[in-house]
């Protein structure tokens, strides 16, 4: 299965009253790691696009166990599971540490839409957004 690896750091502040990662913050994590998939590492395979225009339109989050501040990084495991003309899902596995063996926390998901800002609407995924996406997907290895 293709899955994407990116560290992100909680920080002090992300925490609640009882010292774990609130949800707010968790979905800001969820957004740092999507960040690194979608923009830098698109960029990085010369599909630059996705940057351009591609918003959440639906987000589950189911908490495992509780995501306490360490200051350590924590490891969020990304996948694409569904890949249609213009959406795509992306499935998340955030780890309570670095390791890969760490403990699984939060399982996400979220559904997400390519869309043109300059015309305000929903539009159809590239092809080498596509290609860029398969390779993320079960079988694929990101290359």
């Amino acid at each position: 299965m293709g899955v994407f690896v990116t560290g992100v750091r909680p920080r002090w502040s992300d925490m609640d009253a009882y010292g774990h990662v609130n949800h707010a913050n968790t979905v800001t994590l969820l957004e740092e790691a999507r960040i690194d998939l979608l923009f830098t590492e698109a960029a990085r395979h010369g599909v630059p696009e996705m940057a351009r225009g591609v918003v959440v339109a639906r987000l589950v989050v189911d908490y495992l166990a509780p995501l306490v501040f360490t200051g350590d990084e924590v490891l969020v495991e990304m996948s694409v599971r569904e890949l249609k003309s213009a959406s795509f899902t992306l499935d998340y596995a955030v780890r309570g540490g670095r390791r890969e063996g760490s403990a699984v926390v939060t399982k996400a998901e979220t559904l997400m839409v390519p869309y043109n800002l300059e015309a305000g609407r929903p539009r159809r995924l590239l092809d080498a957004e596509r290609d860029f996406l398969a390779g993320w997907r079960a079988g694929g290895n990101g290359a």
